[in-house]
């Protein structure tokens, strides 16, 4: 498709230029870049990628408009946008940030989703692997820490959290393999870089001898090293990983309280995200995640950050209402201060890539793993999974007596995936009917009861139209047996602890930002054209003079490097 560029601004204002001085790279425009071979900006020697988890287009665009002299807005002047740009479905953390990083869909990745079920495994902790296998389920998240409710995931450090940037470089030292799903060919642990089943950006560049670096909300991330085949967790994809454990004691206990993580008070996840923030300082210096050993600037390198999303979906924090005004396009108190802490932390960065005379040779990109919904805090419906499952399997086994439950794994936030113990389309067919003939029990923002028609949902792919649905055979063994699409707002969870989720199909999960801002790009752009974040991955390989084509899911799905970035582009 012809893509045609929406121009904006010819440079950015001089009085915002003056507010932030060498806090952005405005000023890089100035650096001395050639051309080399195939088209590619041979000045770009370092690809930085941000990550603002829950962060949506139209967030960016309302932050800009309203923020004029900030960070955000200066880069978003100076870089091009894409202002019609979304995340794989399922919307989740996993897929999302795999996208970025492989250029591929569950279909070529293998993942769909952090915790899902996988029939052709034994279950972890197994040792004897006689028999049929009875699958079992494949939990990369907080799950596999050696301690999950540790910061440094069970790795032992005194003085936490102060010391935490003293965490192991290489997260399989704090992965416990008996929490790992077991391979039946071998009868070992799939460590989550084996799960993957295409090759990284990291591992590209790693080729080619450049250096890589990573930090993210779980050692799960792991998985960015990519494939290494039998002989155990030895992919070399990521040479520097950084990855406390988000879902762990949020420290200090005094602080936040016996029993809360660092997702139950946005402060607390500002508190965290900043750790991971000092991580990207210290690689920007030329040193690794610690800032003790001096091992050079990574050529990949990048975090994500949470504090947006944990300001969607919780309903108040520090005083402040969380989520979204009513109508949803005006972001609430809280969320403006989650904003505002990540224009303050890319500002810290973008000042640390000049200060150390970087600008010339660095592309900034900003995206998301995924959105978030619903935005709109009066279309919120609270729905608890739980009863519909339990449903379920009761009448599966009232209308087949002896038989034992039939959904036997389920992942559901504002989507629904079910795996069955029986995978026939018979056994997929009555789990859908059941579904879009019962209603459910909920609540809305306001805590009141109400009553949603079909489960929540608005179709269900069932069976072989569920494989069909992520592109696989219908005797892939780990896509969900059921996908149902929920209605607008529909949030599955007990309780009232949240106001918006995400992994599901709705736009507001979906519709995300990507932001390409690179050195020597005086005047930006907006490209309206639909793209996908699946393109970063082979982006990020253009940029840095590397062919596209050695990322596995960029042949097997044709991904694209993102159009209209000039002598930038693609191969």
């Amino acid at each position: 498709m012809h893509t045609r560029p929406i121009w904006r601004a010819a440079a950015i204002a001089a009085s915002v230029t003056a507010a932030l001085g060498s806090a952005t790279l405005a000023s890089a425009a100035t650096g001395q870049a050639g051309h080399g071979g195939g088209g590619h900006h041979s000045g770009i020697q370092h690809v930085l990628l941000i990550s603002v988890d829950g962060l949506h287009q139209q967030d960016l665009t309302w932050y800009v408009e309203n923020f004029p002299n900030s960070v955000l807005a200066a880069l978003d002047r100076q870089g091009v946008e894409y202002s019609n740009a979304e995340t794989p479905f399922p919307s989740d953390s996993t897929p999302g940030m795999i996208a970025q990083v492989t250029g591929g869909n569950p279909r070529s990745t293998g993942f769909y989703y952090d915790d899902t079920w996988n029939h052709d495994v034994f279950p972890a902790g197994t040792t004897n692997c006689t028999g049929p296998v009875p699958g079992g389920e494949a939990a990369y998240e907080e799950a596999i820490d050696i301690n999950s409710n540790s910061l440094d995931a069970g790795q032992g450090l005194a003085g936490l959290p102060g010391s935490i940037l003293q965490m192991t470089g290489n997260p399989v030292d704090v992965i416990d393999p008996k929490n790992l799903p077991v391979d039946p060919a071998t009868c070992k642990p799939i460590y989550p870089n084996q799960y993957l089943q295409v090759n990284t950006v990291f591992n590209v560049a790693r080729a080619h001898g450049l250096r890589t670096a990573w930090s993210d909300k779980h050692p799960a991330y792991q998985m960015f090293n990519g494939p290494s085949g039998t002989n155990g967790p030895s992919g070399t994809g990521v040479q520097d990983y950084f990855t406390p454990e988000i879902n762990s004691q949020a420290l200090p206990v005094s602080t936040w309280g016996a029993g809360n993580d660092w997702t139950t008070n946005n402060a607390a996840t500002m508190q965290y995200d900043s750790y991971k923030v000092q991580a990207i300082l210290n690689e920007i210096n030329g040193f690794d995640h610690s800032g003790k050993n001096h091992v050079g600037v990574p050529a990949i390198f990048g975090m994500n950050f949470q504090t947006v999303s944990t300001a969607q979906k919780l309903p108040t924090s520090d005083g402040l209402a969380g989520g979204y005004l009513p109508g949803g396009t005006v972001p609430g108190p809280l969320l403006v201060r989650a904003l505002n802490y990540i224009d303050a932390q890319v500002g810290a960065m973008a000042s640390r890539i000049r200060a150390d005379g970087l600008a010339g040779s660095t592309a900034i990109i900003i995206s998301a793993k995924h959105g978030q919904s619903p935005t709109n805090p009066n279309d919120l419906a609270r729905v608890p999974d739980g009863p519909i499952i339990d449903a379920i399997n009761a009448a599966w086994k009232s209308a087949h007596p002896g038989a034992g439950d039939l959904v036997i794994f389920s992942t559901d936030d504002d989507g629904m995936l079910l795996w069955l113990s029986d995978r026939s389309q018979a056994a997929a067919d009555f789990v859908k009917a059941y579904l879009l003939t019962h209603s459910a029990a909920g609540n809305n923002i306001a805590g009141n009861p109400i009553t949603v028609s079909a489960s929540g949902l608005t179709k269900v792919y069932a069976g072989a139209a569920s494989a069909a649905l992520y592109g696989v055979p219908v005797s892939d063994p780990r896509h969900p047996d059921i996908t149902g699409i929920v209605q607008h707002g529909v949030v599955y969870t007990g309780g009232k602890k949240k106001i918006a989720e995400h992994g599901g199909a709705d736009p507001q999960d979906r519709d995300v930002p990507i932001l390409v801002v690179l050195p020597g790009l005086k005047n930006g752009r907006t490209i309206g054209a639909p793209v996908e974040t699946t393109q970063i991955a082979p982006t990020i390989l253009s940029l840095l003079g590397l062919n596209p084509k050695e990322l596995q899911a960029v042949r097997i799905e044709g991904t694209k490097v993102l159009p209209s970035l000039g002598n930038n582009g693609g191969h």
